[in-house]
């Protein structure tokens, strides 16, 4: 039994009759009939009575016809989502990030993204630029946003595309002297408390502060004390609270509250680039469908992305 005999199964019922049943398909009459005829032996019943006023179905035929609707449907439903998922419409996408990607990048992308695949599930996890790299290597994430590529055993399994960049800026509280300053200088920087991101867990930036701010007997941990704080939010809240001076990104502004104010350090500070990383070897059309949105988002990315498209 194959689809086709359900097919005509059901016109002949919707018809009542061979010749607008076959008409209805697009086939001839007689191979319509035959086809029939070696459906009820098939089945060992009888699916049709023939009648001078037409061909109606028996009991067993009825029956038949119910099932043969649903399979069909189910059939139509199966070719369906299976091309939705071949085009990254249906699925899940896990995607790990720090906290100051939500200031500029995520949130343009993830709302394109899930307007455009509402059917998508999202897993979405605030996370450091160690913890995403260690998490997308061991399978546990489809993407990783950071600061900057991820490194070490396994890195080279991984593609990492710049999505952004930023320099470093510092915020303070109302009553610091600071507030007020359209810049603080690096030299003014070395006798505060900071406010920073935890060295274990975005080495990348604690290495330029390290190299920009000096290791040794002017290092801050000596003349002002460290604070670590795990996202921006946190080093704006401990800096409003006036226990130091909090470094970030420029993007955090955006995040700044009432009673603090930002400065931009002199001379400017790059820091590392916000990168994007997911596993060289994933062919997940969802995946292809998140770059696919990225490259909208991010139009300079494109080249570097190469051609992993939906579909492709």
């Amino acid at each position: 039994m194959e689809a086709r005999h359900l097919r005509y199964a059901l016109a002949l019922a919707d018809h009542q009759h061979f010749g607008r049943a076959a008409a209805a398909l697009g086939i001839a009459q007689p191979p319509l009939s035959q086809q029939i005829a070696a459906l009820e032996r098939e089945l060992g019943a009888r699916l049709f009575d023939r009648t001078a006023r037409g061909v109606f179905p028996t009991a067993a035929g009825e029956a038949f016809l119910v099932r043969a609707r649903q399979a069909l449907a189910e059939m139509a439903a199966a070719v369906s989502d299976a091309g939705r998922a071949a085009r990254g419409e249906t699925g899940r996408l896990r995607l790990g990030f720090i906290g100051s990607a939500l200031l500029e990048l995520l949130p343009s992308l993830l709302n394109r993204f899930a307007r455009g695949h509402p059917d998508v599930r999202l897993g979405l996890q605030e996370m450091s630029t160690c913890r995403s790299a260690a998490a997308l290597l061991a399978g546990e994430l489809d993407v990783a946003v950071g600061r900057g590529a991820p490194r070490g055993a396994g890195a080279e399994d991984l593609v990492s595309v710049t999505v952004g960049r930023d320099r470093l800026v510092a915020v303070v509280g109302a009553a610091h002297p600071f507030a007020g300053q359209a810049e603080v200088s690096v030299e003014q920087l070395r006798g505060e408390h900071l406010i920073v991101a935890p060295a274990d867990e975005e080495p990348l930036v604690a290495a330029r502060l390290a190299a920009l701010l000096g290791e040794g007997a002017d290092s801050p941990a000596r003349t002002g004390g460290i604070t670590e704080a795990r996202d921006v939010h946190t080093i704006i809240g401990l800096a409003s609270c006036g226990i130091g001076v909090g470094l970030g990104p420029a993007c955090m502004r955006a995040a700044a509250r009432r009673g603090t104010w930002v400065c931009e350090v002199s001379p400017r500070v790059e820091l590392p680039e916000l990168v994007m990383s997911f596993r060289a070897r994933d062919r997940s059309p969802v995946l292809a469908a998140f770059l696919d949105t990225t490259r909208e988002v991010c139009p300079g990315v494109g080249g570097q992305l190469g051609d992993r498209r939906v579909g492709r």
